[in-house]
C-alpha cells in the first residue's frame, strides 16, 4: 500500500493540543483520520495513532505540566448522520511514539477531556455515550490515578450522557459538566429532550445540582459551554432549545443566574454547537459554525470573522493566550491559521486526510485513474502514478462535482466520461477533456411524489451498454443516452413507512422534538443497486429500510424479500453485488449499526434472492462490513480463492 493523496482538500479536523508557549508544536485530530503531530507549524506532520484501535477521535488534552503526556478521547463527539464510533480513552506518555488504551471502551463517543491544573492524574472525561443505543459508559467519569481506574461521578440516565467538562482555574474542585440526550437512527435525529441540561460540583464532582436559572425551561438539546478565562465568573452557553428558545445566555456569577443575550444559534447545532472565549477579553467569545462567528459584546450580536479564501463547517478553534490575534482553526477542510483574526488565512495543504465514502477506478492508460466522492470535499479524481519525478502531487487532482461527494461511475469505454454524485442524488456528466459539467438528474413529472433522495444514492453503469445507467431515490430510473433522458422502471421499491411514528428512546416524539429528523435522509429511498454482469436486465435493489427487490425483466415486474433469515427487521441494505461467474448468485451486506448492532451481516443467495445463507465466518463481532466487486482474477473459476466471492471490508463506516 502506498499513500496516493490527495491532500488538497485535507479534512475534517475536530481538536487540537497545542504546547504551551510553543505554539508550533501541537497535535491535530481528524474525525476519522486518527491523530498527526507537527513540531515546525504544520510544515511537516507525523501520524501517530495509525497503530490503536480507533481512527475516529472526538478530542484531545494536553497535560499542562507535560506536553508529551496527551490524552485522546476516540470516536466523533456530534451526532451527524455520517459518524464513527470509538473504543475509548488512550494515553500517551512520550509524545505520541506508544499509547495505553484506559477503558471505557464502551463510551464510543467522547465529548471532552479536562485535567486538574493541580494534580494532572485527577482528569475527568465526558462520555457521550453510544450514538444509536442507550446505556454503554455513559456520563462524566473521573480518575485520581492517571486513568488506572475510573469512578462515573454524574449519571444522568442510559439515553443522557455528558458532552462537556469545564473546570474553573482558579479553584479546580468547582466543575461544570453539560449533560445531553440524544439518539440517531437510519430515520431520525432526536437532538434532545428533558433530561439535557448544565450541572455543578464544587466538591470535584462528589455532589451535583442543575443550573437552570434563566434557561429555557422546555426540553434541551446540545449545549456548549465557554468559562472565560480572562473572568472566570462569566460563563458563555450555547443552547439548542425546542420551540424555537434557543440561543446564546451568559451567567456572571458561576452559572448560578443566566441571561439571554440573543437568538443566535449555529446552523446545526448536533454538529457544531461549540463556544470558545477569548483568553483576554470578557466580552469576546467565538462560535463554531459554518462560517465562524465571533461577538465582542458579551453575546449580544455575533458576526462572521471571515472565511475568505478558506473551508467553512469549523468544529476546533485554539487561541494563543499571548496573541489573541493568532487563531488556529480546524474545519471540514483540514487546518486553517490566522494572524490577524481571521482577516486572511494560511492553509496547510499537507494533512492528507481526506474522509472517502466511495471510490471507484477508471480504464486510463498508462496509470488508472482513481475516483472518490469525500466528506464535504467534493468529488475528487487523481492518476495512481505519474511520470513526474516528484510523484503524484495535489495538482494531479481534479474535482468532478462539488458538495459531499458519493458514487462516481466512469465510462468502461472512454475515461473521459465521468458520472458523479454529490448528496441527495445531485447526478452530474462530468467531461475530463473539456471540463463541462452538465447537470443529469431524474425529475419527477408532475403529480408524482416527490422524490426520497438518499444523502449517498446509488448509482451503476449496465454492464450491458455502456450509455445505459440506472439511479435510484425510492424508485429506480434508468438512462439510455448517458443521462439526457430517464424513464422510471419501477414504482416505490420501499417500505414507505411514517418515520414520526417510530419509537425513539422508548416512545413516540412529537414532531416538536429537538431537532426531530434534522440532518437526516428521508426515510424509505434506495440505498444499493447491482445489475447482473452476465444476464441483462436482472437488477437487485436494497433499501433502507430492510427490503430486497429482484426484477428479471428489467423493472416490468418486481419480487420483494422482506426478510433474511438472522438479519434484524429493518436492517439497512448496504450493498448487492451480483456474482461475475454465476448468474443466479448474489450477495449480500447488511448494516444495523445505526441501531447500536455492530454484528457482521454478510449473506449469499444462489436462487436470485429466494433463499440466503450467512457467509460471516470469522468476521469479528465489533465491525462494520461492506462489499466489493471482485478483483480482476479473484471472481473466476481459475482464480486464487478458495470461495469465489466478493472482497469484504471491515469497518466500513456509515454514509
Amino acid at each position: 500500500l502506498r499513500g496516493i493523496g490527495p491532500a488538497i482538500n485535507s479534512g475534517r479536523i475536530v481538536d487540537f493540543a497545542v504546547t504551551p508557549g510553543a505554539r508550533h508544536r501541537y497535535f491535530a485530530a481528524a474525525a476519522s483520520g486518527g491523530v498527526w503531530k507537527t513540531d515546525n507549524a504544520g510544515t511537516t506532520w507525523t501520524p501517530v495513532f495509525d497503530d490503536q484501535g480507533s481512527y475516529s477521535i472526538g478530542c484531545l488534552a494536553m497535560d499542562p505540566d507535560n506536553p508529551n503526556v496527551v490524552w485522546v478521547g476516540s470516536g466523533e463527539n456530534n451526532s451527524q448522520r455520517s459518524v464513527s464510533f470509538g473504543d475509548g480513552v488512550y494515553k500517551t506518555l512520550d509524545g505520541g511514539s506508544s499509547w495505553t488504551n484506559l477503558g471505557l471502551k464502551d463510551s464510543e463517543h467522547i465529548g471532552m477531556i479536562a485535567i486538574d491544573p493541580r494534580d494532572t492524574d485527577v482528569v475527568y472525561v465526558a462520555a457521550q455515550g453510544p450514538l444509536w443505543r442507550s446505556g454503554g459508559d455513559r456520563g462524566l467519569f473521573k480518575t485520581t490515578d492517571g486513568g488506572s481506574t475510573w469512578t462515573k461521578i454524574l449519571d444522568i440516565s442510559d439515553d443522557t450522557g455528558v458532552s462537556e467538562v469545564v473546570i474553573d482555574p482558579r479553584d479546580p474542585d468547582t466543575i461544570y459538566a453539560v449533560a445531553y440526550q440524544r439518539r440517531r437512527h437510519v430515520w431520525t435525529l432526536i437532538n434532545g429532550g428533558p433530561e439535557s441540561g448544565i450541572h455543578k460540583s464544587t466538591d470535584g464532582g462528589e455532589s451535583w445540582r442543575e443550573l437552570s436559572n434563566g434557561l429555557p425551561s422546555v426540553d434541551l438539546g446540545r449545549i456548549g459551554l465557554a468559562l472565560s478565562p480572562a473572568d472566570p465568573d462569566t460563563i458563555y452557553a450555547i443552547v439548542e432549545a425546542a420551540q424555537g428558545k434557543g440561543g446564546v445566555f451568559r451567567s456572571t456569577d458561576r452559572g448560578e443566574n443566566w441571561s439571554k443575550r440573543s437568538d443566535y444559534m449555529a446552523t446545526s447545532p448536533q454538529y457544531y454547537n461549540e463556544l470558545v472565549a477569548d483568553p483576554k477579553n470578557a466580552d469576546t467569545v467565538y462560535s463554531l459554525d459554518t462560517y465562524l462567528q465571533v461577538s465582542v459584546d458579551g453575546g449580544a450580536t455575533f458576526t462572521k470573522v471571515g472565511e475568505d479564501h478558506k473551508h467553512v463547517d469549523n468544529h476546533a478553534l485554539w487561541i494563543d493566550p499571548e496573541d489573541t490575534d493568532y487563531l488556529l482553526v480546524g474545519c471540514d477542510g483540514g487546518v486553517y491559521e490566522s494572524f490577524d483574526r481571521g482577516a486572511s488565512w494560511m492553509f496547510r495543504e499537507n494533512l492528507p486526510i481526506t474522509q472517502f465514502y466511495r471510490v471507484a477506478v477508471d480504464q486510463s492508460e498508462p496509470f488508472y485513474w482513481v475516483y472518490g466522492g469525500t466528506q464535504d470535499n467534493n468529488t475528487l479524481g487523481g492518476p495512481t502514478r505519474t511520470l513526474h519525478s516528484s510523484g503524484i502531487s495535489n495538482e494531479d487532482w481534479i474535482v468532478t462535482v462539488g458538495g459531499d461527494g458519493y458514487e462516481t461511475q466512469v465510462d468502461p469505454t472512454d475515461p473521459n466520461i465521468l458520472y458523479s454524485e454529490s448528496q441527495y442524488g445531485g447526478l452530474v456528466r462530468y467531461d475530463k477533456r473539456s471540463g463541462e459539467v452538465v447537470r443529469i438528474q431524474p425529475q419527477e413529472e408532475p403529480g408524482e411524489d416527490p422524490h426520497r433522495w438518499n444523502w449517498d444514492a446509488p448509482l451503476t453503469i449496465s454492464p450491458h451498454s455502456p450509455t445505459r445507467l440506472y439511479f435510484a431515490c425510492q424508485r429506480l430510473y434508468r438512462t439510455d443516452d448517458r443521462g439526457n433522458s430517464w424513464r422510471p422502471v419501477s414504482g416505490d421499491l420501499t417500505r414507505n413507512l411514517d418515520r414520526d411514528a417510530l419509537p425513539v428512546m422508548g416512545k413516540v416524539w412529537s414532531f416538536d422534538a429537538v431537532s426531530k429528523n434534522r440532518s437526516t435522509s428521508a426515510y424509505g429511498n434506495i440505498v444499493s443497486l447491482s445489475e447482473s454482469p452476465l444476464v441483462e436486465d436482472l437488477l437487485y435493489v436494497g433499501t433502507d429500510d430492510g427490503l430486497i427487490q429482484i426484477t428479471e425483466d428489467g423493472g416490468r415486474t418486481w419480487r420483494r424479500v422482506e426478510n433474511v433469515r438472522g438479519v434484524p427487521d429493518r436492517t439497512y441494505v448496504s450493498r448487492l453485488e451480483a456474482s461475475h461467474t454465476d448468474p443466479d448468485t448474489v450477495y449480500a451486506a447488511f448494516d444495523n449499526h445505526k441501531n447500536g448492532d455492530f454484528k457482521p451481516y454478510v449473506f449469499k443467495s444462489t436462487d436470485r434472492g429466494r433463499n440466503w445463507t450467512p457467509m460471516i465466518g470469522d468476521l469479528p463481532d465489533r465491525e462494520v462490513v461492506s462489499l466489493g466487486p471482485p478483483l480482476e482474477g479473484e471472481d473466476n473459476h481459475n482464480g486464487p480463492l478458495r470461495h469465489r466471492g466478493p472482497r469484504l471490508a471491515g469497518r466500513s463506516m456509515p454514509c
